[in-house]
């Protein structure tokens, strides 16, 4: 047996508290955290009522204030016998319980383990010696861009999107400044992987495909203990927070527990997009149950099995929710809702808007990055926004948040009351054509846009009587821009400009061929899910993507900078404007009316930097004082994916 004996200085805070001290001196990183009391932990002797044994334990221990400790460790190096049972876990029953021991040292085996520091085969021979890596890997040494190249050669073996998207998340788990690496540098190819479409299939079979927990699922099993759960979470420092409970999944509906990977593309894509810290970023899930009756009965799902909880049950749980991340993280954090059904999204926005930096970004996103199309397709067109006619399909949370922000752009350009700005601005919902006689049954959200009309139930006949320039989807049901929908369009404009904005794919108002096709080529598309450019009559056409991508990482980027402790309606209209000036003439040329994903990185730095002049205008930003170039502000201060070098 070899004995080694070390001495350090360890505080009455235990040896939790202490893990520092045990590193620092050299001690094994196998003894960190033995969960009883301070006597109990001092001994790490046998303990037969938990069924461990420690036999590589500190023998003497002796704790004082300040005093020190003399630890012996004993070693086994025999040889025969094979690999000593240290914990006792292979000699405790099924029925004892079992300590569940954790190393904290980066370094050695657990450091490739380790997706925030891990760097695989790019480890120099430097850094291998100084972490005890000698044999854990081959003995080549690569660089980060090859480790790129050979990631992207195998992702595109793949032939099914959530393939890809699996092979996406291993990588995440294993190597994250890889991953970000991978994304940022391929961000056109890998966006439609990592978030829409694929990220729907993803959420559907989330059950099937789940391994390791991202994030934290809040259930009502924790009700009452949101803020002990929340402290759970090993980073401190969180800026963001994306939460959903799983109601509205894209156009897929309830999914229940399984919604988490919204959350989690969401953040991917603030850290890949808009340079936050991952270690910042936060997904969450509030799992109050499931409507979804395939769910509940599915083997594999993995959250409550039991109906969707309302009322107030649904409603403390959320309060606690937010009062906990307050509480936890401060003024500042950020909390984007996501994927809530209407009458909560709504109802949560309206309750802590003006407690909280909150953001929705199904009504206020979607609003900002549809509206700098808008402000975009007038170079094509011709005119002002107040010059146009707008019929939108589908009034929940995106179209009336679109149609808001929409007529506040036109009260602002000129100066007319918002209630007039409305009146250009009509909504058609699953029972028609929103009126002024359905006023009573609305719900409260839609009765802004009830203005006088006879009803009208089929969308054609609401295009032929409003006689739109400007045809907008966001109904979450496919197929409803029609051949005679388009058609009738075509013939009233000669650009129409058609927006089919619902995800994922399959439920696409319209698809890009068609539009192009039934227009006969003088349409002005943009859709939510990515298409493929389009040849009609020797000409190609290159679909824009009205992704929300464009706008909500550096709107948070732009919140997160200034400090800002609340939203404003003009932040929103100044992140919209910042975008539409990315706009080139060559974009233009193509048909587009949203830049390419290509440069999304400083689009994100100078949406950013406009929220956050906004943010100073309205007193509303707390870190001060203001800095001189906020555009460099925002490119200094984002997150790089590159490896960083190691003592």
């Amino acid at each position: 047996m070899l004995s080694l004996n070390r001495t350090c200085f360890l505080s009455n805070s235990g040896i939790n508290g202490s893990r520092t001290a045990i590193q620092r001196h050299g001690l094994p990183a196998a003894y960190v955290r033995v969960p009883g009391s301070l006597s109990t932990r001092a001994r790490a002797a046998k303990s037969g009522d938990t069924g461990v044994v420690v036999e590589t334990a500190f023998k003497e221990m002796q704790f004082g204030n300040g005093s020190p400790a003399t630890v012996n460790v004993e070693m086994d190096t025999t040889v025969g016998g094979g690999v000593k049972d240290v914990y006792g876990e292979d000699t405790a029953t099924e029925d004892q319980l079992v300590t569940p021991w954790s190393v904290s040292v980066a370094s050695g085996y657990n450091l490739l383990r380790d997706p925030h520091h891990n760097k695989g085969l790019a480890f120099n021979e430097k850094e291998r010696d100084a972490h005890y890596l000698r044999g854990l890997l081959p003995p080549t040494v690569v660089s980060q861009e090859l480790q790129v190249k050979k990631m992207m050669h195998n992702i595109r073996q793949y032939q099914v999107p959530l393939q890809k998207y699996m092979a996406m998340t291993d990588l995440q788990e294993m190597n994250e400044r890889l991953f970000y690496k991978l994304l940022i540098d391929n961000v056109e190819e890998l966006l439609p992987v990592v978030y829409t479409p694929t990220v729907g299939e993803a959420c559907q079979k989330y059950g099937s495909i789940f391994r390791r927990p991202q994030g934290l699922f809040i259930s009502l099993k924790e009700k009452g203990r949101i803020l002990e759960v929340l402290k759970n979470w090993p980073e401190r420092n969180i800026q963001v927070i994306v939460v959903t409970d799983g109601e509205r999944i894209l156009g897929l509906g309830d999914l229940g527990c399984q919604g988490m990977g919204i959350p989690v593309g969401k953040l991917s894509l603030y850290t890949a997009l808009g340079g936050v810290r991952p270690s910042a970023c936060l997904p969450i899930t509030i799992d109050v149950g499931t409507n979804n009756e395939s769910l509940l009965n599915d083997e594999f799902y993995i959250g409550l099995r039991q109906r969707r909880a309302t009322g107030q049950e649904y409603d403390e749980l959320l309060h606690e929710f937010m009062c906990a991340v307050k509480q936890n993280y401060g003024e500042k954090v950020l909390i984007q809702f996501e994927d809530f059904a209407n009458h909560n999204a709504f109802d949560l926005l309206e309750k802590y808007g003006t407690t909280h930096l909150v953001f929705n970004d199904d009504i206020q996103g979607t609003a900002s990055v549809v509206l700098a199309g808008l402000i975009a397709a007038q170079k094509l067109v011709g005119g002002g926004l107040a010059d146009h006619r707008y019929l939108f399909l589908g009034a929940g949370e995106a179209g009336t948040g679109i149609a808001e922000l929409i007529a506040l752009e036109i009260s602002k350009q000129t100066n007319v009351p918002l209630d007039l700005a409305r009146k250009n601005i009509w909504l058609v919902d699953s029972k028609g054509l929103v009126v002024s006689s359905r006023k009573e049954s609305l719900q409260h959200f839609k009765k802004p846009w009830a203005h006088e009309h006879e009803p009208l139930i089929d969308l054609v006949d609401a295009v032929k009587a409003i006689k739109p320039t400007v045809l907008i989807g966001t109904s979450g049901v496919g197929r409803t821009f029609t051949k005679e929908v388009v058609q009738t369009m075509a013939s009233l404009n000669e650009k129409p400009i058609i927006l089919s904005l619902s995800n994922p794919t399959s439920q696409s108002e319209c698809t890009a061929q068609e539009a192009y096709r039934w227009s006969e080529g003088r349409a002005i598309f943009a859709s939510g899910s990515p298409f493929a450019p389009v040849e009609y009559e020797g000409k190609v056409f290159v679909p824009g993507q009205a992704n929300n991508a464009y706008i909500f990482p550096g709107f948070g980027l732009g919140l997160i900078m200034s400090g800002a402790i609340r939203v404003h309606d003009d932040m929103l209209l100044a992140a919209s404007e910042a975008l539409a000036a990315e706009v080139t003439r060559e974009d233009f040329k193509k048909g587009l009316i949203y830049p390419p994903f290509s440069n999304i990185r400083k689009i994100s730095a100078n949406i950013a930097a406009r929220v956050a002049t906004k943010a100073y205008e309205l007193g509303l930003a707390t870190r001060l004082p203001q800095p001189d170039d906020l555009v460099k502000c925002a490119e200094s201060c984002m997150y790089s994916p590159t490896y960083r070098s190691y003592r």
